[in-house]
């Protein structure tokens, strides 16, 4: 890694991002709008962002909105940097500038998590082979990205206990701003959901449905130092 990388925590505290939340695939900023002609504007303006086109980036377009993702990907690291933090910083700018405001509780990914009884290398190509994937460049032992960046990653668990028959799982893992999480567990609680675990939160919950099907909810709180005591 270069010196130019960035702890989570110091990205989101920085003066000119307040727009923007991290979650597992990078920074997002996701901006409303009053109609799909002016989210196709605001997409026209960043056209204009000093070296965006050359960096790892993402822009959906909606009728109600533009979802912004910067993201640093390389062989030794993927997450932010500073480059991350001028081009976030020049995002929400343009985004100011034509009246736009933020709404991150509209920010989340999603990530599949295939859980291995063995070693991810035995499944590991199937996936690939089915999914058409590569291997992400920092993690290629580990996880599975699209080679067009735009579906979701697959990260794979070498599960601690098998299922009965020495079976695997799916599970799913959706990642949230960390002031929203909290409340999108209750939320699926209430649902009908119930708690798995919680040894890790905030970092992550897992929840089950009625029929054992899990989900975790996580964030990246933690992700790049340790909790506190």
């Amino acid at each position: 890694m270069t010196d130019d990388t960035m702890k989570i925590n110091d990205f989101l505290i920085a003066d000119g991002a307040e727009d923007w939340r991290i979650v597992s695939d990078g920074a997002v900023a996701f901006y409303r709008t009053k109609s799909l002609a002016q989210s196709a504007a605001f997409a026209g303006a960043l056209v204009d962002v000093p070296g965006l086109s050359e960096h790892q980036f993402g822009i959906d377009i909606r009728p109600d909105g533009v979802t912004v993702r910067v993201v640093t990907l390389r062989n030794d690291y993927m997450g932010m940097t500073t480059r991350d933090l001028e081009l976030a910083r020049a995002v929400q700018a343009a985004a100011r500038e034509m009246g736009l405001e933020s709404d991150p509780a509209a920010i989340q990914s999603v990530l599949v998590v295939p859980g291995a009884p063995g070693k991810r290398a035995e499944v590991m190509p199937f996936w690939r082979a089915v999914m058409g994937y590569v291997p992400r460049p920092d993690s290629p032992e580990e996880d599975l990205i699209d080679p067009h960046d735009r579906n979701i990653a697959l990260w794979f668990e070498e599960m601690e206990e098998a299922r009965p028959g020495n079976f695997g799982a799916i599970h799913l893992a959706v990642w949230l701003p960390y002031e929203l999480a909290q409340a999108r567990v209750d939320a699926a609680l209430a649902a009908g959901g119930r708690l798995v675990r919680d040894d890790y939160a905030p970092a992550w919950w897992t929840l089950a449905d009625a029929y054992g099907n899990e989900v975790d909810v996580a964030t990246v709180k933690y992700r790049d130092e340790p909790p506190p005591g």
